[in-house]
């Protein structure tokens, strides 16, 4: 057999070598080292000869250090063990979560090598997630009138999110929750998700009864690749009530007015409720996202 060769990409030369798996995150990968969201040595491929028999990436925000994600393992048929030691020759360390987009109907099958080798890596799969899409001409709901919708005052929003978080469904925000306190997984999600978006704050909502007492909020954004509902939340005393329709139903107006060609979100599976709240707003699911740690 032809000698196993792991080596970085050479980027942008290599684009078409690397691009030979399909993968639905091909087409953004030019745009990522542009904008510094990826760099060429976390860019991977094991080759025979001339033929890429697997590959792997990771992602970061603009100006990260280290990568936040391993978002990309692909594996040609036969060649597990080479996919084995190419993840083992380039994972960092510590070694991020590793994510990939699949189908919407997906069910884990014996075709899904690149799971395999995660796991004789070390990884375990900890959570599947709905990726969901508002389209255009899809209708919103009308505003119901029971909520006042403003945006935050200074430090609200985290003072929010601080009651939000302690009784969160999120798969990832409860593994948080085992290390921090509820205020400090607020301001650690403020501080490194919502102040990164590019989008202005001044989407922002707080949603109000008529006498003024906060309800919850949303957090319409844009993502650096698509409009999102980037965050919603009730605080405890306020659900089960539907007002996360109307939170929803507001955040999609305002990504809406900016005649934007979709809105994306995503929520966990387990999430049921979350997940009805946005089926109900219109919202289709057209991916499901699995994240794996080790």
């Amino acid at each position: 057999m032809t000698p196993l060769t792991i080596r970085t990409a050479g980027m942008p030369g290599e684009l078409d070598l690397f691009n030979s798996f399909p993968y639905p995150l091909n087409s953004e990968i030019i745009g990522d080292l542009t904008a510094g969201r990826r760099r060429p040595e976390w860019l991977w491929l094991a080759l025979r000869g001339d033929r890429v028999v697997a590959r792997a990436a990771w992602w970061s925000r603009p100006g990260d250090e280290h990568p936040l994600v391993m978002d990309m393992l692909d594996v040609a048929e036969g060649h597990e063990a080479d996919a084995v030691q190419l993840v083992t020759t380039a994972l960092p360390d510590p070694a991020p979560e590793f994510t990939r987009f699949l189908p919407p109907d997906w069910r884990r099958s014996e075709a899904d090598t690149w799971m395999s080798v995660l796991e004789e890596c070390g990884a375990k799969p900890f959570v599947e997630r709905l990726r969901l899409q508002w389209d255009p001409r899809t209708p919103i709901p009308a505003p119901t009138g029971r909520l006042t919708f403003r945006p935050p005052r200074e430090g609200e929003l985290v003072d929010l999110m601080t009651l939000v978080v302690a009784g969160s469904l999120d798969a990832h925000t409860r593994d948080e929750l085992t290390r921090m306190t509820p205020r400090e997984c607020a301001e650690e999600q403020y501080r490194t998700e919502l102040t990164q978006y590019p989008s202005p704050p001044e989407w922002w909502r707080i949603a109000t009864l008529p006498d003024g007492d906060p309800v919850g909020f949303v957090i319409p954004a844009h993502n650096g690749y698509n409009p999102i509902i980037a965050y919603i939340g009730i605080v405890p005393a306020h659900r089960g009530r539907g007002h996360i329709d109307d939170l929803l139903a507001e955040g999609t107006r305002i990504l809406a007015a900016e005649d934007v060609p979709r809105i994306r979100a995503a929520t966990d599976v387990g999430n049921t409720p979350m997940a009805a709240a946005f089926a109900r707003s219109g919202y289709r699911t057209f991916q499901r996202q699995v994240d794996m740690i080790w």
